[in-house]
C-alpha cells in the first residue's frame, strides 16, 4: 500500500484553510452536506457527503494553522471502516498563499483510484471556498451517491 499524495495551492492563509478543514460550519461549503468536528487530540469528526457516504474518524494530531493528522474511513463500510486509514494534511505558507499537502495512507490498493478521484474532486472545492469564492453546490452531495466514493 502506497501513500496517495495530492497538493494544491490556495489563495488564503494557513489559518483560513485550517478553519475550512476543521470548522463544522465551514466544511459543508466545500464537501458534503453536514459535518461535526472536534479538532483536538482524540476528538472525532464526521462528514455526510450524501445519505450513502459518510466519512468519520478521530484526530491524531492537530497543530492549528499547520497540520492535521486523522484516522479516516467510511461509516458502515467493512472494506474501509473509520480508523482504517490515515490522512495527513500539511499547511505551508507560501507568500500570500498556502500549499496544502494531503497524504492518505493505508488505503487498500483496489481503493486508491477511487480515493484519488475523491481528493481530485474536493481539493479544488476547498481552494475555492477557503479563498473566499463559491465552489457551488457539491454534485456528489445530497441523495445522488457518486460511484467513485
Amino acid at each position: 500500500m502506497d501513500v496517495l499524495h495530492r497538493e494544491v495551492r490556495i489563495a488564503a492563509t494557513p489559518d483560513m484553510v485550517f478553519a475550512y478543514l476543521t470548522d463544522p460550519a465551514k466544511i459543508p461549503r466545500w464537501v458534503g452536506v453536514e459535518a461535526s468536528s472536534d479538532p483536538r487530540l482524540g476528538g472525532a469528526y464526521r462528514t455526510v457527503i450524501n445519505t450513502g457516504h459518510v466519512i468519520g474518524g478521530d484526530y491524531v494530531e492537530v497543530v492549528p494553522g499547520r497540520k492535521i493528522v486523522c484516522t479516516w474511513g467510511w461509516i458502515g463500510s467493512t472494506a474501509i471502516p473509520p480508523g482504517s486509514t490515515i490522512v495527513e494534511i500539511v499547511l505551508a505558507p507560501d507568500g500570500r498563499d498556502t500549499i496544502v499537502t494531503v497524504n492518505h495512507a493505508a488505503l487498500p490498493d483496489r481503493a486508491r483510484g477511487g480515493h484519488a478521484e475523491v481528493w481530485d474532486h474536493y481539493l479544488p472545492r476547498l481552494a475555492a471556498a477557503a479563498s473566499g469564492g463559491d465552489p457551488g453546490p457539491d454534485p456528489w452531495a445530497g441523495d445522488s451517491p457518486h460511484a467513485a466514493i
